[in-house]
């Protein structure tokens, strides 16, 4: 079977998510990347992939994926859909409540604070410490939720590991590189979660290819 194709730049967490989660199901898999600096993302060829022209997309023979949290459901359907949990109706509920926990509080409240540390130093410009400040106070807000929920399980939906943990991956290993890197000295068990994740093949692998971006930047 030939490897699906992943579209998109390795710098960006989107994509990088979706790597997670091929290198955890053992799928195989090349990275195509697109010049965003060129507006390839925007191109005709682009647009027939991710009609939004954002990144990433994935091609799995003639069938196009994109948006990438359902790439990597896609990805766990397709080969390793224990990390979904959809055998177990209350378990598969639990993944889908910390899936939406990710996207809509922790990354949402991690996100611009990468983006000021990390990412506008990068285009020649100055870090907007207020829109870490507001930000960070978002985040230490969630990791307090985050902290109670990990005094309970191993994993956030259980003591179980999923893909509801893996969708944090790309963001968080960001985070080493920043000024913010003891920023879960004041979780222990979410400084323990993240341990443990670190120690997945898979996660090594998505903070390899984020250190050629952000190694020297915090």
């Amino acid at each position: 079977m030939a490897p699906v194709k992943l579209y998109g730049m390795t710098m960006s967490w989107n994509v990088t998510r979706c790597v997670a989660a091929l290198e955890e199901a053992g799928i195989e898999y090349d990275i195509v990347p697109i010049d965003f600096g060129a507006g390839e993302h925007k191109s005709p060829e682009h647009l027939a992939r991710n009609p939004f022209g954002q990144m990433p997309a994935l091609q799995d023979g003639d069938f196009y994926v994109w948006e990438s949290r359902a790439i990597c459901k896609y990805v766990c359907r397709k080969s390793k859909l224990e990390l979904l949990k959809e055998d177990n109706l209350k378990e598969s509920a639990m993944v889908d409540v910390w899936l939406e926990v990710e996207a809509n509080q922790y990354t949402a409240a991690l996100e611009p604070i990468i983006l000021e540390y990390l990412v506008r130093p990068m285009f020649g410009r100055a870090t907007d410490q207020k829109i870490v400040e507001d930000n960070l106070v978002k985040l230490k807000k969630v990791l307090e939720v985050y902290e109670a929920r990990l005094t309970k399980c191993k994993y956030l939906a259980g003591d179980f590991f999923s893909l509801a943990d893996l969708t944090h991956v790309s963001s968080t290993a960001c985070l080493a590189a920043t000024p913010q890197e003891s920023l879960f000295d004041a979780y222990p068990h979410v400084k323990a979660w993240w341990s443990s994740l670190m120690a997945r093949p898979s996660v090594q692998k998505v903070a390899t290819l984020k250190k050629p971006y952000f190694q020297s930047s915090a």
